[in-house]
């Protein structure tokens, strides 16, 4: 799996936010549009793309899009 192409999945699941604002660094829950609703969507799109379950403290350990990568990557690994 490549971070670029799990930032461009992320990235979808906002309507209004530019992709481009979206780096291994953004931390994800300081975005105006995040909300509970987009965590769901997140978790909805890990599941399908990379058939990964997330728990939601998970969600809670992660900061950043790398922090939520690398949990991803760990399980698929």
């Amino acid at each position: 799996m490549e971070i670029n192409e799990f930032i461009a999945n992320f990235a979808d699941q906002f309507d209004e936010t530019e992709a481009s604002v979206f780096t291994p660094k953004t931390e994800y829950r300081e975005l105006e549009e995040w909300s509970s609703l987009i965590a769901l969507s997140v978790m909805s799109m890990i599941d399908d793309e990379y058939n990964v379950q997330l728990t939601a403290d998970e969600m809670r350990k992660a900061h950043t899009v790398q922090d939520l990568f690398d949990i991803v990557n760990s399980k698929i690994a």
